[in-house]
């Protein structure tokens, strides 16, 4: 098995924007008679982002007509934030969901930041309150709270450093001490812990997308298919851990499938993100099982448009809590 490198700092300040002519972005990326339906909702969204010197943030979970037709940064969560941090719009459409909105936010506090679908949330972020961080501090005095970034920004604000599946491990040993406190998210701080000495004390949280993901599951895929490459991302249980070649966050993922080229091979994890990486990797067949975000899937180039035209729906972060939960996030960046 074999653990995600840490992403440069050169790779992430430098996203990749999607400058292909309107008629050629979702070609070969949706059936014609789609394209033919979403190309003026496309040539709307164009429009509007000229008109609001707008940018269409994109994780790499957005569905593929999203990704490769309206976004024009796209990426993983560090790479999110890197990008919200040094775009010069005035106007953040973030295509995700709230807490990446709320990053985005925190660092970008004079933008405009819009999420398409206010419903779009996160089972990890909702897992865990700034209560229960303070409550943690109290049973656990003097210990460091590094918090994963798919969390509220109440969250963030009580911690003392975000990461995160990029580089959670360089974040969690920068910080030279004996344990730490990782919230929300149980298995990336199970996982964690196996890649350091440092004790990982670790909240019960959990994604609900890779969470239903089983051992038992790859293990029988691996029987039916020796040769089949299969990558997991480490909010992942550990069975699946176990099952996988390759560990590593959503931009490791694109990253090694580009560099290795496998014949055929499984990304265990959203579903939409093998239908993007599909895009680039063309020799490559995706092999499912995945499993579907259904809060990431409330974002749709609909109301992306709707969003641009109205200005509804804008992620506001009490100024005090973005003041501390910003302090936060920019450790990490600092740490890179």
């Amino acid at each position: 098995m074999c653990a995600a490198p840490a992403p440069t700092l050169s790779a992430i300040a430098s996203p990749r924007r999607v400058s292909l002519p309107l008629a050629g972005k979702l070609a070969g990326v949706v059936p014609e008679v789609e394209r033919h339906i979403l190309e003026p909702i496309l040539a709307d969204i164009e429009r509007l982002k000229r008109e609001r010197n707008a940018v269409v943030i994109a994780h790499n979970y957005m569905t593929p007509d999203i990704f490769h037709g309206v976004a024009d940064l796209r990426g993983d969560s560090l790479q999110l934030a890197k990008m919200a941090a040094e775009t010069d719009a005035d106007v953040i459409i973030m295509a995700g969901v709230l807490f990446m909105a709320e990053t985005a936010k925190i660092l970008s506090p004079d933008k405009t930041v819009l999420i398409p679908d206010t419903r779009a949330g996160c089972s990890l972020a909702d897992s865990i309150t700034g209560a229960d961080v303070r409550r943690l501090r109290e049973r656990h005095p003097g210990i460091p709270v590094v918090t994963y970034v798919n969390s509220s920004a109440e969250v963030k604000a009580e911690s003392d450093i975000t990461c995160t599946s990029s580089n959670a491990v360089r974040i969690v040993e920068s910080l030279g001490v004996e344990r730490v406190l990782f919230v929300p998210d149980q298995y990336l701080a199970s996982w964690v812990a196996t890649q350091t000495d440092v004790e990982v004390i670790s909240w019960d949280g959990a994604c609900e997308v890779h969470e239903r993901f089983t051992g038992e599951q790859l293990a029988e895929l691996r029987i039916s298919d020796p040769e089949l490459a299969i990558i997991a991302h480490p909010e992942c249980p550990p069975d699946v851990l176990a099952e996988a070649d390759v560990v590593g966050s959503t931009a490791h993922m694109t990253a090694w499938v580009a560099e290795h080229r496998p014949a055929r091979v499984v990304l265990v994890t959203e579903c939409s993100m093998a239908d993007n990486v599909a895009q680039e990797s063309p020799g490559t067949e995706f092999v499912r099982p995945c499993n579907m975000c259904p809060h990431m899937k409330r974002i749709t180039v609909q109301n992306i448009r709707t969003s641009l035209e109205t200005l509804d729906h804008e992620v506001v972060v009490d100024p005090a809590i973005a003041a501390r939960a910003r302090t936060a996030v920019e450790a990490m960046l600092a740490v890179g």
